[in-house]
């Protein structure tokens, strides 16, 4: 083929591609629908200019796009990867975690129930054999994403229901196309293929080998561009590489699912990136997907309905009847999921409750597309499928996506718009009509400046500045009223903006160096369940959330197993670093959002609401306090290095802003300029290294800070600190049970605990011990021990307490006076050193 040919033709698809946008955003149709028609029309012009005899002089062209080599190969091992890996990178990870469980049973309960029921729906009217029914129940059952997407994007859907639906959709394509190779195989001729029973049983280990295939390569990749930090494109290219490596390495070599091997790699890249990847450099990586993925999307629906022809050229009256079949039992396996499954999980409370009109969208809104006839293609292709199940599978499933695009896509914003859908509810109303006032606000004190810095004419500056008056006195009427909006809502409306405003300054915060991206990732994602709960609940939700977010959660509990029982310190030093690290910078956080009450919400909502806001923000930030204060106290000093840290990163962030001031006014050269960029971000890289938590040197400080052991000199304490094992427990933790016989004695570093002796509750704190007086005595407990806050205990084994005891008069003198405290009679003058 003419090279120049080639590149004609390709030019065309790229300016097809980058006009699909504008042109569906003028019709008001899914983009998916307008690249179907324009590769529908490109095939159908090259066919008109082959065969007339009108002229000849595009016949070059025309045969070069019909000629094309579309293969089931190109979608599925070129452009399906990377569709897949840019939507795993895009996704809010962190919060879709919180809703794995609906999301992973929606899209594998979707796929088979959408496949059986089609099959058994086409098997008593297609005559074929049940597994090639079912074959075709497996293609069409995915869907395509981004139009089920761009439902929540043209409506105010709750954003928790979007993830949900965005993450089903994502998974439902892996585990359709893993179920596709499952009847594949079963059909095939000429080769010895599995029974269906074995290819079922099979299938989970399609999923889970991809899963740990795709996880181990991505591990591998992060690890690799993590020691380039100087080269950033290099960087982007070697993630490039990965889903197309991943994916031949799981379909080909390991026969395990290659879609899904190379979703569990951009989940995994998705979380590690931030935290091994410089701001600049992941900005860079998302916005080159991104660009690769509006390509791949582009061309995969312009060039498989060129394909739309080709298969549907024997199609006949009975096939049709096939076609519509085929959808209505579709439609009827998607209800199943909606109206059935859907209800159930909310029922269990592991899925947000999702009202008629949202789950109607949703059932219309399931458009098919290259995908289907990527998985068709690959059927008719085969020479190992027998002709009869060819021929059916490409009519059925191309029938099928054309009426989803046709039909359903044409009308979707019709039926979302009958649905109700595209208005806004009292509160967002209420919400917008706030924005909109608070930033023309703004605008008006920015205005009046920059008229006065310019010198304008004042008569011209006064009549603007009247209309716009005029304009800003209308949006903060219609912000103030509330006549249909009850207080409670108005202080929910409130609490959403301040929420709104904690993530901005997150964000800022992330602009300015001051806080790593995976930091940034977790602040915000507990911003977004403090917006989403509030919108829900009002103010007690928002307190419910802020408390949430403050909780060590379960990996906490876990690290601290592993440090108390199998003393491995690593992840709990490290997870006790990231919570410090999260909880000092929300403390600055919070602090910075009473001026915004008092600047913004004061003028929208008035000074009681604002008073209210300010009495929940002061509430929140003691509460943070505390938690900062409970860590100080089991890792004392490792706060005030963080705030250290965090004072030279804001010292370096002005410092470069007043580099860029000075060299736009041209005080500072290009060659000074850039010696000092280099120094900046030399000094940025050594700060970007987060302080590490040595838990060695806190159990010597706490040691040190111990009032027991303040008159043992240095060498004795290094000592006894080799000797010492730092113990950490959670409120609620059971130390001591009863009828135990201790075989160690417990010091109380930081924290209190609590003991019950039948029925006596005896409180310890700070200082003191306990477990001592049964190992003295050799009897079992009568007392249970249990933790009523964070605390760090310090466990002595009884053989060297009993050592330390003779030789330490200070902690014999702590031992009776603990005794006369319990009424217990003592006499240790046998102890005497």
């Amino acid at each position: 083929m003419d090279l120049i040919v080639v590149l004609t033709v390709v030019s065309a698809l790229f300016i097809l591609i980058g006009l699909a946008d504008p042109v569906a955003a003028r019709l008001r149709l899914p983009v998916a629908v307008v690249l179907a028609a324009f590769g529908i029309a490109l095939g159908a012009g090259a066919t008109f200019f082959w065969r007339t005899d009108l002229t000849d002089a595009l016949n070059p062209v025309a045969l070069a796009i019909l000629n094309l080599p579309i293969r089931s190969s190109l979608f599925l091992y070129v452009f399906l990867p990377i569709l897949i890996f840019q939507v795993t990178l895009s996704l809010n990870l962190r919060r879709m975690l919180d809703d794995w469980v609906p999301i992973l049973v929606l899209a594998v309960v979707a796929v088979a129930v959408a496949t059986a029921v089609v099959g058994l729906a086409l098997y008593p009217f297609a005559g074929l054999p049940l597994m090639a029914c079912l074959l075709i129940g497996a293609i069409v059952s995915t869907t395509d994403p981004s139009a089920v997407v761009s439902i929540f994007r043209a409506t105010p859907a709750p954003q928790r229901l979007a993830r949900i639906v965005e993450g089903e959709s994502l998974l439902n394509d892996a585990a359709a196309i893993a179920l596709f190779g499952v009847f594949f195989a079963v059909l095939a001729i000429g080769v010895e293929g599995p029974t269906i029973s074995a290819a079922l049983a099979g299938f989970p280990w399609l999923l889970a080998g991809g899963a740990l295939a795709g996880w181990a390569a991505a591990l591998g990749t992060v690890a690799l561009i993590h020691r380039l930090p100087d080269h950033p494109l290099a960087q982007v290219s070697i993630t490039v590489a990965l889903p197309f490596l991943v994916y031949l390495l799981a379909d080909a070599v390991l026969a395990v699912s290659g879609v899904v091997a190379v979703v569990a790699a951009g989940l995994t890249v998705n979380f590690l990136a931030p935290g091994r990847l410089s701001p600049p450099t992941l900005a860079k990586l998302r916005d080159t997907w991104d660009l690769l993925a509006y390509w791949a999307g582009g061309l995969i629906f312009v060039m498989a309905a060129l394909l739309v022809p080709r298969l549907l050229a024997q199609a006949t009256w009975a096939d049709l009847g096939l076609v519509l079949v085929t959808v209505l039992a579709a439609l009827v396996a998607r209800a199943m999921i909606l109206f059935g499954l859907l209800p159930l999980l909310t029922a269990l409370r592991v899925s947000p409750r999702v009202e008629t009109p949202y789950r109607l969208a949703i059932l219309w809104g399931g458009l098919r597309g290259a995908v289907t006839l990527a998985l068709a293609l690959a059927v008719t292709e085969s020479f190992r499928i027998p002709p009869e199940i060819k021929r059916e599978v490409g009519i059925v499933a191309t029938g099928f996506t054309l009426f989803t695009l046709i039909v359903q896509g044409t009308t979707l914003r019709w039926v979302i718009a009958r649905l109700g859908l595209d208005r806004l509810s009292p509160l967002d109303l209420a919400l917008s009509r706030q924005v909109v006032a608070v930033a023309l606000q703004s605008v008006r004190e920015t205005v009046a400046d920059a008229a006065r810095d310019l010198g304008l004419n004042r008569d011209i500056v006064r009549d603007e500045a009247k209309r716009f008056a005029e304009r800003l006195d209308k949006a903060v009427a219609g912000a103030e009223d509330g006549t249909n909006i009850p207080d409670r809502d108005r202080v929910t409306l409130g609490l959403v903006a301040l929420a709104g405003r904690e993530r901005d300054l997150i964000l800022d915060a992330f602009r300015d160096g001051l806080i790593s991206a995976q930091l940034a990732n977790r602040l915000l994602a507990d911003s977004d369940r403090i917006i989403e709960r509030t919108r829900a609940g009002g103010r007690t939700e928002y307190r419910l959330a802020a408390r949430a977010g403050l909780r060590a959660g379960r990996a906490q509990r876990l690290v601290e197993l592993l440090h108390n029982r199998l003393r491995v310190s690593g992840p709990l030093a490290r997870l006790t670093a990231d919570r410090f690290e999260r909880i000092v910078t929300l403390r600055l956080i919070l602090r910075a959002l009473h001026g915004f009450i008092d600047t913004r919400i004061r003028r929208i909502h008035g000074r009681r609401v604002a008073d209210l806001l300010h009495e929940l923000l002061d509430r929140r930030t003691d509460e943070t306090e505390r938690e900062l204060e409970g860590l100080q106290l089991q890792f004392p000093g490792y706060a005030e290095t963080l705030e250290r840290r965090l004072i030279r990163q804001t010292t370096l962030a002005q410092e470069e802003r007043e580099y860029a001031a000075l060299v736009d006014d041209g005080l500072i050269g290009p060659e000074l300029r850039t010696a000092l960029m280099d120094d900046l971000a030399s000094r940025r890289a050594r700060l970007a290294e987060r302080p590490v938590l040595d838990l060695t040197v806190q159990k010597t400080d706490l040691i040190r800070s111990f009032p027991l052991f303040a008159a043992m000199d240095e060498p004795a304490r290094r000592l006894l600190g080799r000797t010492l094992r730092t113990v950490y427990a959670a409120p609620g933790d059971i130390i001591l049970r009863r009828s135990e016989k201790p075989r160690q004695v417990w010091f109380i570093a930081s924290g209190a605990v609590e003991s019950d002796t039948a029925g006596r509750i005896l409180r310890l704190g700070r200082g003191e011990m306990f477990g001592h007086l049964a190992v003295i005595s050799g009897k079992s407990r009568k007392s249970q021990v249990r933790a009523i806050t964070h605390c760090t205990l310090l466990a002595l084994d009884e053989g060297r307490f009993m050592a330390l005891l003779r030789r330490n008069a200070a902690l014999r003198a702590a031992v009776q006076a603990s005794a006369d405290k319990r009424g217990v009679k003592l006499d240790l003058s046998g102890l005497d050193a």
